[in-house]
């Protein structure tokens, strides 16, 4: 275990986030890389959040890592995190202090004022060169983010964050000590935009890699794909365990998590289908974001291992 534990956290609210998972993850982590206390060679394909990321680089001497997520909003604020962080804590502070001091109605006001400012901006945006406006566009990604509906991140067709305002006494928007934690935990780390399959030139024997791509939904009702613009569709998760078996023959340690389809229906065998020559457990998570509360509480989910 690494001894320069610093405790990082996700620093934003995402939906399928592993915090409550974690336990279940580091319990299944190979062996002889828990025992080294290092991992040379990190990959996670679907960031999100960064739970796993940041819990494995809190306990472990991770020599480099590659983290990757097709959202660019996310990537960009991941960007901005390691290259500019003490500018990003100065913008949040003020957002901060502008927000925390007005009423409810006046809050509500500011909330929908900054979203669209931000959706206003999308269309002429750069993604693809670094510049100062990546940073002012993150202080308001992560403030929507902590002063919207369930700390949800969503998207219309068109790409625009369309989470309505939601109800929070004080809001922890620019967390100093983690926004600094986070950008020391970022050393040594590539962030790319791009999708699960540009990873497969960045893993090799011996390369950890982490999968954990947005859930099948469990019900008809659920809506755990809608992360980005595009969703994710049983023939992308299809093509995900064409890529898993790809990169088991490189001799990489892959661990994949997803949703157990036979919390709703018993016979239904989808992932058993796509990765019975696997190791698969079940594992009980709580599912914490929902519309409805009585669609919160334990449901069963899969970790899947190729060793």
């Amino acid at each position: 275990m690494n001894k320069n534990i610093n405790n990082a956290k996700p620093f934003l609210k995402w939906a399928g986030g592993k915090n409550q998972l974690l336990k279940e993850l580091n319990k299944r982590l190979p062996l002889n890389l828990k025992d080294a206390g290092t991992i040379g060679r990190y990959v996670e394909p679907f960031v999100g959040g960064g739970a796993m990321f940041f819990n494995l680089k809190n306990h472990y001497n991770i020599k480099e890592s590659i983290l990757l997520d097709i959202n660019k909003e996310l990537v960009m604020a991941y960007q901005v995190m390691k290259n500019d962080h003490k500018i990003l804590i100065d913008l949040l502070d003020d957002i901060e202090d502008n927000h925390l001091k007005k009423d409810e109605n006046a809050r509500k006001d500011n909330y929908y004022r900054i979203r669209d400012i931000y959706n206003s901006k999308l269309k002429d945006f750069d993604f693809n060169n670094y510049n100062e406006q990546w940073i002012e566009r993150t202080s308001y990604f992560i403030f929507l983010n902590k002063t919207c509906f369930n700390g949800l991140f969503r998207q219309n067709k068109n790409g625009q964050f369309n989470v309505p305002f939601g109800l929070y006494k004080n809001p922890n928007i620019c967390d100093k000590i983690n926004i600094n934690l986070v950008n020391q935990a970022l050393n040594n780390t590539e962030i790319i935009c791009s999708d699960f399959i540009h990873s497969d030139k960045y893993i090799m024997e011996g390369t950890f890699v982490y999968l954990d791509p947005p859930y099948r939904p469990i019900s008809k009702t659920s809506n755990f794909t809608m992360y980005s613009k595009g969703g994710f569709t049983d023939l992308d998760q299809l093509e995900l365990s064409n890529f898993y078996k790809n990169i088991d023959q490189k001799g990489a340690y892959l661990m994949l998590s997803n949703s157990d389809p036979k919390n709703n229906d018993l016979t239904d065998t989808f992932f058993d289908n796509l990765y019975g020559e696997y190791n698969i457990d079940i594992v009980c998570a709580r599912r914490n974001i929902n519309r409805n509360s009585s669609g919160r509480g334990t449901i069963n989910e899969l970790i899947i291992m190729n060793y």
